[in-house]
């Protein structure tokens, strides 16, 4: 247990035993802030990344080419694990081949038909947190007219708005019935619904808790006061791995709902789901968990639900030791400018041909990526329903990774953030939000160019619109397509992505490759590999005089390499600086 102690405090004290002459200044802060920037990475002469969520690394990506500093990426799953050099203008950058995307789900599974407890997790933690917690202004699918709210004249009555003359319990109670009474009796009521499903069962609270709950052994006021509250510690609950009984979890719900308001008051309104924050992963679990009991699908533990809340495949020690060491190797390289050298190493669960870590030549940048080599994208959309908002949303934030967005049709701005913003200007963005994108006052219609730029990544990029009248529910639940780069191939056996053009190598055993939802790429590093964009080429073959190293390696490892390519780590979002590596540079470093 690191106590209050934070994971970058911990790695700075560890290193300063062994190296207690060097100077490191930990940061505990979102990568994402905008004191990070460009200028901020042109301090380093290399980057080594080992973030926790697709977004993130996608940001620091960019900064790096901007910045034009090396990046090493790294990430584990398990037992699986890798480490990249990405190069600007000579290696493919770090986008330059397609992601796993988090696995979407159409908003009638999440709302009405659940039949996976993952639907319930997306439930509570993208719906019910978002709208108790998050921005009230932000679109939500929750049914939010109570029953009282049909026979009053006022219908548009939210019901999660808390009244004055309710106290925290009674407002979680009459949140509860909503939620898993009065909303689960309105699905039953659609019986066309349910005549090949199996019903759901309402439950309200007040036939799973005592009228007024009481404080057992003087435990409902325990660990409140610190900082990392916990309706857990509250309640006396001590094993995240055991399975809370609906009572439980009933009694975790309005505990931590309680909590919210009574500790963190003036975060709520602004708050969203971090796996890194017990309280809302002890709600989210709770919420999951009562709503499963409605729908009969099995029930989970806090452990096993964050990890499907965070998308957590939980790390193991010695895979995060063999990728540091690979880290350090590679960062060396780099420092000592040895292009020549650096390797992309995957590191295997199984052994194949006595190997368990697999080193490549790098790549040379991608012709089709939209982020190094700037090729415009083509968004399908039907103009005259989406909205802007929508766009921003989905597209521009969610698969495009931007957090300070400027979108412009010509020399037209239809959007923009930033805090030197008039408040003139503001209120025409936010106007602009509701319109949908034909109604815009640059029309944005089928056949017109928008270009997308983010000033903190210095980052932009060129979309075409197409207008699509429909798009298919189940397939595309964001109501649009985007797509212009080379799209991760499909093995048609097992339907599972192959990166840089389908194997035909039969290097790596079928059940070496992880399932698809540890977010695993299987990738070939063929000489001879083709693709979409031609001929994939091998750093070594850009560079003039370089002879591949190819030592330890079979003449047809030398051929067909199979690979895994994982973007996972069970990391913090947190970094290191050190300043003082007198003997490999006198500029500071990134760690």
């Amino acid at each position: 247990m690191l106590g209050n102690l934070r994971p970058r405090q911990v790695a700075r004290d560890a290193v300063l035993r062994f190296r207690p002459n060097i100077s490191i200044t930990p940061y505990h802060a979102n990568v994402k802030e905008s004191c990070f920037n460009v200028d901020f990475f042109k301090a380093f002469d290399v980057v080594l990344n080992g973030l926790d969520n697709l977004d993130a690394r996608r940001h620091v990506n960019r900064l790096c080419l901007a910045a034009d500093v090396p990046l090493v990426e790294s990430g584990t799953t398990g037992f699986l694990g890798q480490v990249t050099v990405h190069l600007k203008g000579k290696t493919e950058c770090y986008e330059c081949q397609p992601k796993l995307a988090p696995k979407t789900y159409p908003v009638c599974t999440i709302t009405s038909t659940p039949s996976k407890f993952v639907h319930c997790i997306v439930w509570a933690k993208d719906l019910l947190f978002a709208k108790l917690f998050g921005d009230k202004n932000q679109e939500n699918d929750l049914n939010v007219r109570s029953s009282d709210a049909a026979n009053s004249s006022d219908h548009s009555i939210d019901v999660f708005e808390r009244r004055k003359d309710e106290d925290v319990e009674q407002y979680g109670r009459r949140i509860y019935d909503h939620l898993f009474g009065h909303n689960i009796e309105m699905a039953l009521s659609n019986e066309e619904t349910w005549k090949n499903r199996n019903k759901p069962w309402p439950i309200y609270s007040k036939d799973v808790l005592p009228k007024k709950l009481t404080k057992e052994n003087g435990n409902m006021e325990k660990g409140c006061a610190s900082e990392d509250v916990s309706a857990m510690a509250s309640l006396g609950l001590k094993n995240p791995q055991e399975v809370w009984s609906l009572a439980e979890n009933s009694r975790v719900f309005l505990e931590a709902l309680r909590l919210f308001f009574l500790k963190r008051e003036k975060e709520i309104g602004n708050l969203s789901f971090d796996k890194d924050d017990q309280l809302a992963v002890e709600f989210v679990t709770a919420s999951a968990n009562i709503r499963a009991s409605s729908f009969e699908i099995p029930l989970h533990n806090l452990f096993e639900a964050k990890g499907i809340a965070g998308n957590i495949v939980h790390a193991v020690a010695t895979t995060n030791a063999i990728i540091a060491g690979l880290i350090v190797i590679e960062a060396i390289k780099v420092l000592k400018k040895d292009s020549n050298n650096y390797r992309m190493t995957y590191c295997l669960e199984h052994p194949s041909r006595k190997m368990l870590l697999m080193p490549v030549e790098p790549y040379e940048p991608n012709k089709s990526c939209y982020v190094c080599s700037e090729t415009p994208l083509l968004l399908e959309v039907n103009t005259h329903c989406s909205k802007l908002r929508d766009f921003v949303e989905k597209i521009v934030k969610a698969k495009l990774g931007m957090t300070f967005p400027l979108i412009m049709l010509g020399a037209s701005i239809l959007y923009e953030v930033g805090e030197d913003l008039e408040e003139d200007m503001v209120a025409i963005y936010a106007a602009n939000l509701e319109k949908a994108l034909s109604e815009l006052p640059s029309p944005v219609t089928s056949g017109t160019v928008l270009t997308i730029e983010d000033l903190q990544q210095e980052f932009s990029c060129s979309i075409n619109i197409k207008h699509r009248e429909e798009f298919d529910e189940e397939k595309e639940p964001d109501g649009m397509l985007l797509s212009g780069w080379v799209e991760a191939p499909v093995d048609k056996n097992n339907n599972k992505p192959i990166g840089n053009g389908e194997s035909t190598s039969n290097a790596l055993p079928a059940e070496e490759i992880m399932e698809g939802e540890k977010d695993v790429e299987s990738q070939e590093a063929s000489e001879g590999t083709e693709n979409a964009t031609g001929k994939k080429r091998k750093l070594s073959e850009v560079s003039e005089g370089t002879t591949p190293d190819h030592s330890g390696l079979s003449d047809e490892r030398k051929n067909h390499n199979q690979l895994e390519k994982l973007d996972v780590d069970d990391e913090d979002d947190e970094f290191i600086v050190s300043d003082d590596w007198e003997s490999l540079t006198k500029k500071k470093r990134l760690l």
